[in-house]
């Protein structure tokens, strides 16, 4: 058995195997990545940073875009320059999906799919290199179920890494979009229980964390336990908001059809739920959309924005949108730009689509040259600017609340107020994860962030 505690001479006093954590793609990957990080740590492992040579590495993968995947073996070949010796397990959508792709990576020791990474401790048991006997070379363990048997929901919150916790409620996916592999990565839809997020709420609140984000892969199809609905989303929304000690609730992506006017007004009028939603749109153009089999036309997407709009009119609105999906042409895509250049939404956040293996998309005509998918995606960014910038000059002379993060860059910290304007003020260490009154002035045209002045009074935490 691999002992836990090495020595180098017997006057040396024991040395706890030290770990470290990489993460790649989204905020649910960050709350099951903390979840592990934890058990490694009540195993008796040092948690520490991934350039501090450590025995370990364990890196926690994405593969929503072919990007993900060439930053996987590029974190793999740091992880072995920091230390050559060092046991590297992959985890993650990309395991899952991957796994002997993964396995052939040069360094990479074992490969855990999704029903066997939340059992890394003891599915490896010995954190050694195995070394083929014929060969005398490592040899690359796998583990990986058919995402077919993958049925539990694994509980997991992210804690101490960030100001705010991501909070997983929800896994899997239901949805068949042509373009994306998370069904292949994660499973069926399913969830955890109102009262077990409940217990772990409370947990939350004893702790010194003031923001709590709601995640999952289709985070408004929570309430489905063992294949069968059984809870809402807006059931659980509103128990949350009872909660003591938590400050305030962010959903982190909610789907156009999931997203009803309960919601919308329970939002509107709620204690702790900030005015934030991030919708995915994918694209303006119904062709396009019918192409991705996605659950909506453009119409009811407008009719929710305007919907938002009217009840919360400072409320910041977040887009996804891909280009370049087979098929868009350039009028498609004049079409997309269009509908989105005319809606009052605050931010995009834009994708190039990727042919991703096992997909119905990858298999259609009309390719999209790749240059013409970088232009077009380059004209969205530019479109997300000034969107930003538009929604930033509204919010110019009125005050907010903002939480102060740590982070700090050049004698000034940056936080977000309730509607997820990023602003920045001169450092104060006593602010790092403090809430404060403040009016927001200027926007600094060296960073795009919004400059603040304090007003009165302070806001006081009740931690």
């Amino acid at each position: 058995m691999f002992n836990l505690f090495t020595s180098t001479n017997k006057l040396s006093l024991p040395v706890m195997k030290k770990v470290a954590f990489y993460t790649l793609g989204c905020k649910l990957n960050f709350s099951e990545t903390s979840t592990i990080a934890r058990q490694f740590e009540e195993r008796g492992y040092q948690k520490v940073g991934f350039s501090d040579t450590p025995d370990i590495f364990i890196i926690n993968t994405c593969s929503v875009t072919d990007n993900a995947d060439k930053k996987c073996k590029k974190v793999v070949k740091e992880a072995l320059k920091i230390n050559e010796n060092g046991f590297v397990a992959i985890i993650g959508c990309y395991a899952q999906l991957k796994p002997t792709e993964i396995s052939s990576i040069e360094g990479v020791d074992a490969v855990l799919g999704a029903a066997e990474k939340f059992r890394l401790l003891d599915v490896l048991d010995e954190f050694s290199p195995v070394i083929d006997e014929k060969t005398k070379r490592k040899k690359t363990q796998v583990f990986s179920s058919e995402i077919r048997e993958v049925k539990a929901f694994n509980h997991a919150y992210s804690i101490n890494d960030r100001t705010r916790t991501f909070l997983k409620v929800q896994d899997g996916c239901d949805y068949s979009c042509t373009f994306c592999t998370i069904p292949q990565a994660r499973g069926e839809s399913r969830s955890d229980s109102i009262s077990n997020i409940m217990k772990t709420v409370h947990n939350i609140a004893d702790t010194e964390v003031k923001e709590v984000v709601l995640t999952g892969v289709n985070t408004g199809d929570f309430g489905i336990q063992n294949g069968i609905r059984v809870e809402r989303f807006i059931d659980l929304i509103h128990e949350l908001d009872d909660v003591e000690g938590i400050s305030r609730y962010r959903i982190s992506s909610i789907e156009p059809n999931l997203i009803d006017e309960k919601i919308i007004d329970f939002c509107a009028n709620s204690k702790r739920f900030v005015p934030h939603f991030h919708i995915p749109l994918q694209s303006g153009n119904n062709k396009i959309l019918k192409k991705m089999r996605r659950r909506y036309q453009r119409e009811l997407y407008a009719e929710r924005v305007e919907a938002i709009r009217k009840q919360i009119p400072n409320c910041c609105i977040g887009v996804d949108v891909i280009v370049g999906f087979p098929g868009e042409t350039e009028e498609d895509f004049k079409v997309t730009y269009d509908f989105l250049n005319a809606m009052d939404i605050s931010y995009l956040h834009v994708f190039s689509y990727s042919e991703r293996a096992n997909t119905l998309a990858a298999a259609m005509e009309d390719s999209v040259p790749q240059g013409e998918r970088n232009r077009r995606s380059k004209m969205l960014r530019i479109l997300s600017d000034k969107k930003r910038r538009s929604f930033y000059e509204k919010n110019l002379g009125r005050n907010a609340r903002v939480l102060f993060e740590n982070d700090v860059e050049n004698g000034m910290m940056y936080g977000f107020t309730e509607n997820y304007v990023r602003v920045k003020a001169k450092y104060d260490p006593m602010l790092i994860n403090e809430f404060k009154d403040v009016r927001l002035t200027k926007i600094d045209e060296a960073d795009g962030t919004v400059l603040v002045e304090e007003t009165e009074p302070v806001y006081e935490t009740h931690k």
